[in-house]
Protein backbone atom coordinates (compact mmCIF):
# COMPACT_ATOMS: atom_id res chain seq x y z
CA UNK A 1 0.00 0.00 0.00
CA UNK A 2 1.61 3.43 -1.11
CA UNK A 3 3.01 5.35 1.80
CA UNK A 4 2.54 9.32 2.89
CA UNK A 5 5.39 10.10 0.88
CA UNK A 6 4.65 8.44 -1.90
CA UNK A 7 0.96 9.76 -2.40
CA UNK A 8 2.39 13.11 -2.19
CA UNK A 9 5.06 12.70 -4.91
CA UNK A 10 1.85 11.61 -6.71
CA UNK A 11 -0.09 14.34 -6.10
CA UNK A 12 2.79 16.75 -7.29
CA UNK A 13 3.22 14.65 -10.51
CA UNK A 14 -0.19 14.90 -11.15
CA UNK A 15 -0.48 18.75 -10.71
CA UNK A 16 2.81 18.91 -13.42
CA UNK A 17 1.00 16.35 -15.78
CA UNK A 18 -1.75 18.51 -15.62
CA UNK A 19 0.02 21.59 -15.63
CA UNK A 20 1.87 20.54 -19.20
CA UNK A 21 -0.94 18.32 -20.77
CA UNK A 22 -3.83 20.02 -19.59
CA UNK A 23 -5.55 17.09 -18.10
CA UNK A 24 -5.38 15.07 -14.84
CA UNK A 25 -4.04 11.31 -14.98
CA UNK A 26 -6.98 9.31 -15.12
CA UNK A 27 -7.63 7.07 -11.50
CA UNK A 28 -6.35 3.86 -13.01
CA UNK A 29 -2.96 5.54 -14.15
CA UNK A 30 -2.13 7.12 -10.97
CA UNK A 31 -2.77 3.84 -9.04
CA UNK A 32 -0.36 2.30 -11.25
CA UNK A 33 2.30 5.28 -11.14
CA UNK A 34 2.14 4.65 -7.10
CA UNK A 35 2.47 1.05 -7.32
CA UNK A 36 5.86 2.24 -9.45
CA UNK A 37 6.94 4.98 -7.17
CA UNK A 38 6.48 2.28 -3.89
CA UNK A 39 8.31 -0.18 -5.76
CA UNK A 40 5.39 -3.09 -5.63
CA UNK A 41 5.27 -5.98 -8.14
CA UNK A 42 3.92 -4.99 -11.50
CA UNK A 43 1.02 -8.06 -10.99
CA UNK A 44 0.36 -5.95 -7.59
CA UNK A 45 -0.08 -2.63 -9.19
CA UNK A 46 -4.10 -1.85 -9.39
CA UNK A 47 -5.46 -1.59 -12.39
CA UNK A 48 -9.38 -0.32 -13.14
CA UNK A 49 -11.12 -3.96 -14.41
CA UNK A 50 -12.62 -1.97 -17.84
CA UNK A 51 -8.52 -1.76 -18.24
CA UNK A 52 -7.14 -5.15 -17.04
CA UNK A 53 -9.96 -6.79 -19.19
CA UNK A 54 -9.34 -7.62 -22.92
CA UNK A 55 -12.18 -7.96 -24.57
CA UNK A 56 -14.31 -6.80 -27.64
CA UNK A 57 -15.83 -3.18 -27.85
CA UNK A 58 -17.33 -0.98 -30.50
CA UNK A 59 -15.52 2.37 -30.21
CA UNK A 60 -14.85 5.32 -32.75
CA UNK A 61 -11.69 5.81 -33.92
CA UNK A 62 -9.80 10.01 -34.58
CA UNK A 63 -6.69 9.86 -35.94
CA UNK A 64 -5.33 12.84 -36.53
CA UNK A 65 -2.31 13.87 -38.81
CA UNK A 66 -0.03 16.95 -39.05
CA UNK A 67 0.83 18.24 -42.06
CA UNK A 68 3.61 21.16 -43.14
CA UNK A 69 6.30 20.17 -40.70
CA UNK A 70 8.50 19.29 -43.44
CA UNK A 71 8.67 22.65 -44.30
CA UNK A 72 8.95 24.05 -40.69
CA UNK A 73 12.23 21.54 -40.42
CA UNK A 74 13.79 22.76 -43.30
CA UNK A 75 14.03 26.10 -42.33
CA UNK A 76 14.02 26.09 -37.83
CA UNK A 77 16.36 24.84 -35.82
CA UNK A 78 15.24 21.11 -34.34
CA UNK A 79 14.64 22.58 -31.31
CA UNK A 80 11.94 25.29 -32.34
CA UNK A 81 10.47 22.41 -34.04
CA UNK A 82 10.09 20.15 -31.60
CA UNK A 83 8.56 23.27 -29.25
CA UNK A 84 5.64 23.86 -32.74
CA UNK A 85 5.26 20.21 -32.72
CA UNK A 86 4.69 20.55 -29.18
CA UNK A 87 2.86 23.28 -28.87
CA UNK A 88 0.51 21.82 -31.24
CA UNK A 89 -0.10 18.47 -30.07
CA UNK A 90 -1.12 20.13 -26.27
CA UNK A 91 -3.80 22.57 -28.17
CA UNK A 92 -5.19 19.37 -29.99
CA UNK A 93 -4.92 17.26 -26.25
CA UNK A 94 -7.29 20.05 -24.86
CA UNK A 95 -9.72 19.39 -27.58
CA UNK A 96 -9.75 15.49 -26.93
CA UNK A 97 -9.92 15.86 -23.19
CA UNK A 98 -12.51 18.87 -23.58
CA UNK A 99 -15.08 15.70 -24.88
CA UNK A 100 -13.62 12.79 -23.18
CA UNK A 101 -11.81 11.13 -25.52
CA UNK A 102 -8.89 8.70 -24.83
CA UNK A 103 -5.28 9.37 -26.21
CA UNK A 104 -3.93 6.09 -27.56
CA UNK A 105 -1.00 7.21 -28.48
CA UNK A 106 0.88 10.14 -30.29
CA UNK A 107 2.74 8.82 -33.40
CA UNK A 108 5.13 11.00 -35.06
CA UNK A 109 3.09 13.63 -36.08
CA UNK A 110 -0.12 12.09 -35.85
CA UNK A 111 -2.33 11.35 -32.71
CA UNK A 112 -4.68 9.14 -32.12
CA UNK A 113 -7.82 9.51 -30.32
CA UNK A 114 -10.64 6.97 -28.81
CA UNK A 115 -14.11 7.29 -28.16
CA UNK A 116 -15.76 4.11 -26.53
CA UNK A 117 -12.56 2.47 -24.84
CA UNK A 118 -11.87 2.15 -22.12
CA UNK A 119 -15.43 3.35 -21.31
CA UNK A 120 -18.14 3.70 -23.84
CA UNK A 121 -21.11 6.25 -23.31
CA UNK A 122 -24.43 6.70 -25.74
CA UNK A 123 -22.94 9.74 -27.35
CA UNK A 124 -19.53 8.28 -28.19
CA UNK A 125 -19.93 9.09 -32.32
CA UNK A 126 -21.52 12.48 -31.55
CA UNK A 127 -18.48 13.11 -29.14
CA UNK A 128 -16.17 12.01 -31.52
CA UNK A 129 -16.88 14.17 -34.62
CA UNK A 130 -17.58 17.34 -32.53
CA UNK A 131 -14.37 16.48 -31.15
CA UNK A 132 -12.91 16.56 -34.77
CA UNK A 133 -14.22 19.43 -35.68
CA UNK A 134 -13.10 21.63 -33.15
CA UNK A 135 -9.25 19.92 -33.16
CA UNK A 136 -9.41 21.78 -37.08
CA UNK A 137 -10.51 25.11 -35.48
CA UNK A 138 -8.08 24.88 -32.91
CA UNK A 139 -5.42 24.53 -35.80
CA UNK A 140 -7.26 27.50 -37.98
CA UNK A 141 -6.77 29.37 -34.28
CA UNK A 142 -2.76 28.05 -34.13
CA UNK A 143 -1.94 29.11 -37.68
CA UNK A 144 -3.12 32.48 -36.54
CA UNK A 145 -0.48 32.52 -34.56
CA UNK A 146 1.94 31.15 -36.87
CA UNK A 147 1.41 33.69 -38.95
CA UNK A 148 2.24 36.63 -36.45
CA UNK A 149 5.29 34.55 -35.40
CA UNK A 150 6.23 34.11 -39.28
CA UNK A 151 5.88 30.26 -38.73
CA UNK A 152 4.58 28.39 -41.61
CA UNK A 153 1.28 27.16 -41.78
CA UNK A 154 0.73 23.83 -40.36
CA UNK A 155 -2.45 21.79 -41.19
CA UNK A 156 -4.61 18.97 -40.27
CA UNK A 157 -5.97 15.91 -42.15
CA UNK A 158 -8.08 13.56 -40.03
CA UNK A 159 -9.94 10.21 -40.70
CA UNK A 160 -12.64 8.23 -39.01
CA UNK A 161 -14.26 5.10 -38.36
CA UNK A 162 -16.45 3.20 -36.07
CA UNK A 163 -16.29 -0.37 -35.71
CA UNK A 164 -15.72 -3.61 -33.50
CA UNK A 165 -11.63 -3.63 -31.80
CA UNK A 166 -9.83 -5.60 -29.51
CA UNK A 167 -9.64 -3.51 -26.71
CA UNK A 168 -7.36 -3.95 -23.24
CA UNK A 169 -3.80 -3.89 -21.57
CA UNK A 170 -0.86 -5.59 -23.78
CA UNK A 171 2.69 -6.08 -23.44
CA UNK A 172 4.71 -7.49 -20.44
CA UNK A 173 5.73 -6.84 -17.08
CA UNK A 174 8.36 -4.67 -17.81
CA UNK A 175 6.02 -2.47 -19.93
CA UNK A 176 2.33 -2.79 -21.35
CA UNK A 177 -0.27 -0.12 -22.48
CA UNK A 178 -3.62 0.05 -22.76
CA UNK A 179 -4.41 0.32 -26.37
CA UNK A 180 -6.70 -1.04 -29.00
CA UNK A 181 -5.95 -3.52 -32.36
CA UNK A 182 -7.85 -4.73 -35.36
CA UNK A 183 -8.64 -4.35 -38.83
CA UNK A 184 -10.74 -1.31 -37.68
CA UNK A 185 -8.07 0.62 -36.36
CA UNK A 186 -6.46 0.15 -39.88
CA UNK A 187 -9.25 1.38 -41.81
CA UNK A 188 -9.17 4.83 -39.84
CA UNK A 189 -5.98 4.85 -40.47
CA UNK A 190 -6.19 4.33 -44.43
CA UNK A 191 -8.96 6.94 -44.09
CA UNK A 192 -7.06 9.57 -42.82
CA UNK A 193 -4.13 8.79 -45.26
CA UNK A 194 -6.83 10.49 -47.97
CA UNK A 195 -7.69 13.31 -46.58
CA UNK A 196 -6.49 16.25 -47.87
CA UNK A 197 -5.67 19.48 -45.45
CA UNK A 198 -8.20 20.87 -42.81
CA UNK A 199 -10.09 17.79 -44.44
CA UNK A 200 -12.33 15.57 -42.27
CA UNK A 201 -13.37 11.95 -43.66
CA UNK A 202 -15.50 9.14 -41.73
CA UNK A 203 -16.47 5.69 -42.47
CA UNK A 204 -19.94 4.46 -43.78
CA UNK A 205 -19.96 2.49 -40.74
CA UNK A 206 -19.83 6.23 -38.69
CA UNK A 207 -21.95 8.16 -40.82
CA UNK A 208 -24.94 5.32 -40.93
CA UNK A 209 -24.31 6.02 -36.75
CA UNK A 210 -25.03 9.59 -36.98
CA UNK A 211 -26.26 10.40 -40.26
CA UNK A 212 -28.94 12.22 -38.69
CA UNK A 213 -26.69 15.08 -36.91
CA UNK A 214 -23.94 15.82 -39.44
CA UNK A 215 -24.00 17.13 -43.22
CA UNK A 216 -22.08 15.03 -45.02
CA UNK A 217 -21.02 14.71 -48.93
CA UNK A 218 -22.06 11.67 -50.44
CA UNK A 219 -20.01 8.74 -50.59
CA UNK A 220 -16.57 8.22 -52.56
CA UNK A 221 -15.51 4.57 -53.07
CA UNK A 222 -12.27 4.91 -52.68
CA UNK A 223 -9.77 1.59 -53.01
CA UNK A 224 -7.57 0.93 -49.89
CA UNK A 225 -4.86 -1.28 -48.61
CA UNK A 226 -5.96 -4.42 -47.39
CA UNK A 227 -9.19 -4.18 -49.15
CA UNK A 228 -10.18 -6.12 -52.20
CA UNK A 229 -13.03 -3.94 -52.67
CA UNK A 230 -13.45 -0.04 -52.77
CA UNK A 231 -14.63 1.23 -49.23
CA UNK A 232 -17.03 4.28 -48.80
CA UNK A 233 -16.01 7.03 -47.17
CA UNK A 234 -17.85 10.79 -46.38
CA UNK A 235 -16.26 13.67 -46.22
CA UNK A 236 -17.71 15.66 -42.92
CA UNK A 237 -18.97 19.11 -43.78
CA UNK A 238 -20.73 20.89 -40.53
CA UNK A 239 -22.73 19.72 -38.03
CA UNK A 240 -25.86 21.95 -37.99
CA UNK A 241 -27.26 21.43 -34.64
CA UNK A 242 -23.52 22.74 -33.05
CA UNK A 243 -23.61 25.15 -35.52
CA UNK A 244 -19.96 24.00 -36.13
CA UNK A 245 -18.39 24.09 -39.64
CA UNK A 246 -15.34 22.62 -40.64
CA UNK A 247 -12.80 25.17 -41.45
CA UNK A 248 -11.34 23.64 -45.32
CA UNK A 249 -8.04 24.62 -45.97
CA UNK A 250 -7.52 22.48 -49.09
CA UNK A 251 -9.85 22.43 -52.39
CA UNK A 252 -8.35 19.80 -54.73
CA UNK A 253 -10.09 18.08 -56.83
CA UNK A 254 -8.44 14.72 -56.21
CA UNK A 255 -5.26 13.20 -54.68
CA UNK A 256 -1.72 13.55 -56.31
CA UNK A 257 0.94 10.69 -55.91
CA UNK A 258 4.11 10.40 -57.07
CA UNK A 259 5.57 7.64 -59.44
CA UNK A 260 7.60 6.82 -62.07
CA UNK A 261 5.50 5.31 -65.49
CA UNK A 262 6.89 5.39 -68.38
CA UNK A 263 5.03 6.98 -71.30
CA UNK A 264 4.98 7.60 -75.04
CA UNK A 265 3.77 10.89 -76.60
CA UNK A 266 2.71 12.33 -79.73
CA UNK A 267 2.31 15.85 -80.30
CA UNK A 268 -1.18 16.44 -81.77
CA UNK A 269 -1.50 19.64 -84.65
CA UNK A 270 -5.48 20.46 -85.36
CA UNK A 271 -6.64 16.89 -86.26
CA UNK A 272 -3.42 15.53 -86.64
CA UNK A 273 -1.40 13.49 -84.59
CA UNK A 274 1.95 13.66 -85.55
CA UNK A 275 3.93 10.24 -85.73
CA UNK A 276 7.48 11.57 -83.96
CA UNK A 277 7.51 9.96 -80.80
CA UNK A 278 8.18 11.76 -77.70
CA UNK A 279 9.57 9.34 -74.54
CA UNK A 280 8.14 11.36 -70.97
CA UNK A 281 8.09 10.19 -67.85
CA UNK A 282 4.95 10.18 -65.60
CA UNK A 283 6.53 11.29 -62.03
CA UNK A 284 3.13 12.74 -60.80
CA UNK A 285 -0.87 11.40 -60.77
CA UNK A 286 -3.61 12.47 -60.21
CA UNK A 287 -7.56 11.75 -61.41
CA UNK A 288 -7.73 14.72 -63.58
CA UNK A 289 -4.03 15.10 -64.84
CA UNK A 290 -0.38 14.41 -64.42
CA UNK A 291 3.04 16.01 -64.30
CA UNK A 292 5.87 14.75 -66.72
CA UNK A 293 9.58 15.02 -67.80
CA UNK A 294 10.32 15.78 -71.22
CA UNK A 295 13.10 15.60 -73.06
CA UNK A 296 11.90 19.33 -74.70
CA UNK A 297 9.90 22.04 -74.54
CA UNK A 298 6.39 22.25 -75.43
CA UNK A 299 4.45 25.04 -75.50
CA UNK A 300 1.69 25.46 -72.73
CA UNK A 301 -1.76 25.23 -74.36
CA UNK A 302 -0.53 22.26 -76.57
CA UNK A 303 -2.23 18.53 -76.80
CA UNK A 304 -0.56 15.07 -76.63
CA UNK A 305 -1.54 11.77 -77.29
CA UNK A 306 -0.52 9.35 -74.72
CA UNK A 307 0.21 5.46 -74.32
CA UNK A 308 1.42 4.35 -70.66
CA UNK A 309 0.79 0.93 -68.55
CA UNK A 310 -0.18 1.06 -65.09
CA UNK A 311 1.14 -2.21 -63.64
CA UNK A 312 0.01 -1.61 -60.21
CA UNK A 313 -3.47 -2.22 -61.54
CA UNK A 314 -2.68 -4.42 -64.81
CA UNK A 315 -3.98 -1.72 -67.51
CA UNK A 316 -2.56 0.26 -70.42
CA UNK A 317 -4.05 2.97 -71.41
CA UNK A 318 -3.54 4.35 -74.71
CA UNK A 319 -5.65 6.96 -76.57
CA UNK A 320 -5.07 9.29 -74.00
CA UNK A 321 -5.03 12.87 -74.98
CA UNK A 322 -3.78 15.95 -72.42
CA UNK A 323 -3.33 19.75 -72.72
CA UNK A 324 0.04 21.33 -71.53
CA UNK A 325 -0.89 23.74 -69.20
CA UNK A 326 2.04 25.00 -67.92
CA UNK A 327 5.77 23.55 -68.39
CA UNK A 328 8.91 24.62 -66.44
CA UNK A 329 12.89 23.85 -66.58
CA UNK A 330 15.06 21.77 -64.51
CA UNK A 331 18.11 20.63 -64.39
CA UNK A 332 18.50 19.35 -67.55
CA UNK A 333 14.71 18.04 -68.39
CA UNK A 334 11.53 20.05 -68.72
CA UNK A 335 8.63 19.10 -66.25
CA UNK A 336 5.02 19.80 -67.49
CA UNK A 337 1.59 19.93 -66.14
CA UNK A 338 -1.15 18.58 -68.04
CA UNK A 339 -4.96 18.10 -67.84
CA UNK A 340 -6.31 15.25 -69.50
CA UNK A 341 -9.35 16.20 -71.92
CA UNK A 342 -10.11 12.38 -73.32
CA UNK A 343 -9.83 9.32 -71.31
CA UNK A 344 -11.92 6.48 -71.93
CA UNK A 345 -14.47 4.89 -69.16
CA UNK A 346 -12.05 2.57 -68.36
CA UNK A 347 -8.64 4.55 -68.30
CA UNK A 348 -10.28 6.80 -66.18
CA UNK A 349 -11.86 4.04 -63.69
CA UNK A 350 -7.89 2.18 -63.51
CA UNK A 351 -6.27 5.92 -63.01
CA UNK A 352 -8.16 6.59 -60.25
CA UNK A 353 -7.57 2.51 -58.70
CA UNK A 354 -3.94 3.79 -59.34
CA UNK A 355 -3.83 6.85 -57.17
CA UNK A 356 -5.94 5.55 -54.26
CA UNK A 357 -3.40 2.77 -54.39
CA UNK A 358 -0.78 4.66 -54.60
CA UNK A 359 -1.80 7.42 -51.48
CA UNK A 360 -2.92 3.81 -49.40
CA UNK A 361 1.03 2.62 -49.44
CA UNK A 362 2.09 5.60 -48.19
Amino acid sequence: MPNASTNDTVRRLQALIERETGAPLGASVQAEMAAILGGGPAAARPVAPEVAQVAEREVTIVLADLRGFTALSATRPAGEVVMALNRCLARLSEVVYRYQGTIDKFTGESIMVLFGAPQSHADDVERALVCAVEMQLAMRDLNLEHLRERLPQVYLGIGINTGTVVAGRFGSDLFSQYTVIGEEVNLASRIEAFSLRGQILMSETTYQRCGSLVSATAPMQVYVKGKAEPVAMRELVAIPARKLKVPRQEFRRSHRAETHVPCLCQLVQGDDVQPRIIHGMIVDVSYHGLQMELPERIEPGNVLQMEFSLALVEHRAVGVFARIVKIQAVENHWVAGLEFTELDDVSRQKVQMFVQLLVASR
